[in-house]
């Protein structure tokens, strides 16, 4: 996007570079806001479709989550916040590989019922294959309802690569150019 020279990505979690595994605001040039799975996803993006609600505005907000984050008090109380504020500009898609980076997410904290739980929140819930572009975009180009909607997108982390398939340690790790190889092969 030219907000830096993509040589920079090189240096993507490497030791005294700004380029960290979780972006922070006043590092990088273009990142409005720090992030991480800290459950700031969604309240940031609750409050710019909040306030572009009450300016009229017609700007639809999308969000992305991991499951992980829906670990996050903070997460369920922007997703209150928006359904009570009928936010029908604003769009999550949670990426639902069930694994976050300690373990298993039903190890870690059930989530479950987890679509019940959007339900009862009083989200329009969808549930998609996550690795079917047509059907994320199928589910994106629905007709808005009069109240928030998430998308569940159900994945599989490292998905198509055979080492990396459902491996916790590919959370945070980085392929070596051998991995990197292999993995590209495996893609093909």
């Amino acid at each position: 996007s030219g907000f830096f020279n993509i040589n920079k990505l090189k240096k993507f979690c490497k030791n005294n570079s700004n380029l960290f595994g979780h972006v922070t605001k006043n590092n990088i040039p273009g990142v409005e806001f720090s992030t991480g799975s800290l459950g700031h996803g969604l309240p940031v993006a609750s409050g710019i479709a909040f306030s572009l609600k009450k300016k009229k505005r017609k700007n639809n907000i999308y969000c992305i989550l991991s499951d992980g984050e829906c670990d996050e008090g903070s997460t369920w109380e922007a997703a209150l916040f928006s359904s009570h504020h009928k936010l029908n500009n604003l769009t999550v898609i949670i990426d639902h590989n069930k694994i976050q980076s300690f373990g298993k997410v039903s190890t870690i904290l059930k989530l479950n019922p987890f679509i019940d739980k959007w339900k009862s929140f009083n989200w329009k819930v969808r549930e998609v294959d996550g690795h079917c572009h047509a059907d994320l975009y199928k589910s994106l180009m629905k007709k808005k309802q009069s109240k928030p909607q998430v998308i569940i997108a159900h994945t599989v982390k490292g998905k198509g690569v055979s080492f990396m398939e459902n491996k916790l340690k590919w959370h945070y790790k980085s392929p070596s150019s051998k991995e990197l190889n292999e993995s590209l092969k495996n893609l093909k």
